[in-house]
């Protein structure tokens, strides 16, 4: 089945918002329709010029939430792709708050998506307004997404790459890539399905970049030649 809802996580200046939009634009050549749907909480953080409190966190989860079941699918073929979910809320909660009382919430609405895409740590960290805390909080905040969304039985796939190297393997994780032979190989053997959707990542508990890339980036070389 086409997938039609995408769901775009990870920690901050990981590239989530460029993706939505380099993925929604590549669909609407391909003659299809797509809705993207905005971080709620970079809207909130601008509005109010500062950062929310524990008790406002649950009330911006709902409006992401919101935001996706409003704007559909609305015919067979449309696309929604949302840039973050409610699960990045619950997480930043988690670890600012000791608050976990929004992953059951967050991860009932992440189980509406077709694929959940998580983007890897790769990217430099680039300052951007009250949003960001730091490098530092990377690390952890992949951890934290990638334990509640393995604990929920959610299969997602780690999106890694430089530029339009990143778009290409986030297209290959949607199957939008060609059907040629080579394609099909990239698809069914390379990056993005080493685990099959059966087991986790190799290097999953330590959340490093540079382990976990060079693993199945050797692992893509070796299948392909």
């Amino acid at each position: 089945m086409t997938p039609l809802r995408i769901a775009i996580v990870g920690a901050e200046s990981t590239g989530k918002s460029s993706l939505t939009q380099a993925l929604a634009e590549v669909i609407r050549l391909r003659g299809q329709a797509v809705h993207t749907i905005d971080e709620v909480l970079r809207t909130w953080c601008e509005r109010e010029g500062r950062t929310p409190q524990p008790h406002e966190q649950l009330g911006i989860a709902q409006v992401q939430a919101q935001a996706v079941e409003q704007a559909g699918p609305q015919g067979p073929q449309d696309w929604v792709i949302s840039d973050t979910t409610p699960l990045m809320t619950a997480v930043y909660s988690h670890m600012l708050f000791a608050d976990e009382s929004l992953y059951p919430m967050a991860l009932a609405h992440q189980k509406h998506y077709d694929i959940t895409l998580v983007t890897g740590l790769d990217l430099p960290w680039v300052a951007d307004g009250l949003q960001r805390d730091g490098a530092h909080v990377r690390g952890p905040v992949d951890t934290l997404v990638r334990q509640a969304l393995e604990r929920s039985g959610i299969h997602y796939r780690v999106v890694y790459g430089q530029g339009p190297q990143r778009l290409n393997n986030a297209l290959l994780a949607l199957g939008l890539q060609g059907e040629d032979e080579q394609a099909r190989q990239l698809r069914e053997q390379g990056q993005f399905a080493i685990n099959q959707g059966r087991t986790v990542w190799q290097c999953n508990e330590c959340s490093d970049p540079e382990c976990e890339h060079k693993l199945f980036t050797g692992l893509l070389k070796e299948r392909l030649t």
